[in-house]
Parts: C-alpha cells; sequence; structure tokens
C-alpha cells in the first residue's frame, strides 16, 4: 500500500495537482485504493466551497463501512435532490480533508464529461451497498 504523506501529487493528463493538507497520502498505484459503491442519503449546496458547483454528499457504505461524507464537485450536471438514492462508486483509503469546515471522508468518483465538467461513474445496475470494486 503506498505510504501515507502530506501531500498528494497526481498527473491526470494535462493536468497536475499538489496538495499539502495532512492525512492525504500519494497513491502510486492505483489498485491501492478501494473503491466501494455507496447510496447517496442526503446531498445539499455547498457555496461556501472556493471551488465552484461543490456539492456535501452523506454516502451510505451499507453495514461494513457505515455513513460517510464527500464534498465533490457534481452541480455542473446535477441537482442536490437528483443525487439523492443515487448509488455512486467511492474511493474510501485516500484519506481525510478538510473542505471549508466540511469533513469529507471518500473521493466520488467521477470522469470528465462534456467541457471537463465531472460526471458521476456508477454501477449499471443497483448492486449491495459497500460492494468492492474489483
Amino acid at each position: 500500500m503506498a505510504e501515507q504523506t502530506d501531500d498528494i501529487r497526481t498527473t491526470r493528463g494535462r493536468r497536475s495537482f499538489e496538495d499539502s493538507r495532512p492525512g492525504v497520502r500519494i497513491v502510486e498505484n492505483p489498485f491501492d485504493v478501494e473503491i466501494r459503491v455507496g447510496e447517496v442519503l442526503e446531498a445539499e449546496a455547498f457555496p461556501e466551497a472556493r471551488k465552484p458547483k461543490m456539492a456535501k454528499l452523506w454516502i451510505d457504505l451499507g453495514e461494513e463501512g457505515g455513513e460517510i461524507q464527500s464534498a465533490a464537485q457534481l452541480d455542473h450536471h446535477y441537482e442536490p435532490d437528483e443525487l439523492e438514492g443515487r448509488q455512486v462508486l467511492c474511493a474510501t483509503t485516500l484519506g481525510t480533508v478538510q473542505v471549508a469546515g466540511f469533513k469529507s471522508e471518500a473521493l466520488t468518483v467521477c470522469v470528465p464529461g462534456e467541457e471537463e465538467y465531472p460526471v458521476l461513474v456508477k454501477p449499471d445496475e443497483e448492486v449491495p451497498l459497500g460492494g468492492l470494486l474489483f
């Protein structure tokens, strides 16, 4: 597993991002990250965040994972009420960060859509909560 550090460095195509928040780790091997299925229990707009179009999500990862929180840049494609009840994929082993006072415990998995805005990655059919991507 990748070692825990105080910063993250990732390169995705033409983008490079550095972060110095405690608790965030460098991921050398993407297979070291656990990605689990969750269901959005509640979602609300997050205007306090520095990035535009953020949403606060409360996600159920099933019996084993419990309820977690995630800050996600999803308001370009989704209204908060459209997110509630949806199954989503969450990277759960990247660490916890504070985003404008909100504890984000997982990364909600998205891919760039039209104009590079994030679009959710989700199971093709409903699956058990907490299921691990393999």
